[in-house]
């Protein structure tokens, strides 16, 4: 039986362009978010952008439509960048403690990402508002916080409600004290645990499940 070398050469250039395009879009991002961050939104301009990432302003213009389309893939990518830090906390066998994990994994991602934080929270780029769609796909990137809410509801750990209710006010109060954290009103994390553990703690359960490993 012969080899399929034809298809198989297709397949592998196919791998290969797709591979160098999205080489080149994670550069493009990464010239934007540093910009943004460093000489403000100002200098975010097409020409600049391809300037620094050593392209023409045709491939950024190609890729994302413009400066718009350009700002609305950077408000995506730092919601990814997000969702990889999160799902990238290992996982406990109790939901509880997974739970409270969470919360410090979402502080150092926005501390580790501050140019795509101010895009994603605090309207970086005046006049750039994302899609609905963008939205909808911002929020689902952070749907580790439901799944494990829900886990927690499930073993009784907080009292039966929807999670995403749970999920939004945990998020409310983490980006409230980051947005005060960052503004220099915070010295440390110290508000941002307490302020977490309180939106948690609003929703336990009564009586609780004793959890593995807790003192008697």
């Amino acid at each position: 039986m012969g080899t399929p070398a034809p298809l198989g050469l297709q397949g592998a250039y196919a791998r290969g362009h797709r591979s160098n395009y999205d080489e080149l879009r994670t550069r493009l991002l990464d010239v934007a978010n540093d910009l943004l961050g460093s000489a403000g939104p100002e200098s975010l301009t097409v020409r600049r952008i391809a300037a620094e990432a050593g392209c023409s302003t045709q491939v950024i213009y190609t890729m994302f439509g413009g400066k718009e389309g350009l700002a609305e893939a950077l408000y995506l990518e730092g919601f990814e960048r997000f969702r990889r830090r999160l799902e990238a906390v290992p996982h406990r066998g109790d939901p509880f403690e997974h739970l409270t994990a969470l919360c410090p994994a979402y502080r150092e991602a926005a501390l580790s990402e501050p140019g795509y934080y101010s895009l994603m929270f605090e309207r970086a780029i005046p006049g750039f508002v994302p899609s609905e769609r963008a939205r909808t796909l911002a929020r689902a990137a952070l749907n580790i916080i439901d799944r494990v809410v829900a886990d927690c509801i499930s073993a009784g750990y907080l009292a039966p409600t929807q999670p995403r209710k749970v999920a939004d006010t945990l998020w409310a109060a983490a980006q409230g004290a980051l947005t005060l954290e960052r503004a220099g009103h915070l010295p440390d994390g110290t508000t941002y645990e307490a302020v977490t553990s309180a939106a948690i703690n609003a929703y336990l359960a009564e009586p609780r499940p004793e959890r593995p490993g807790a003192a008697r």
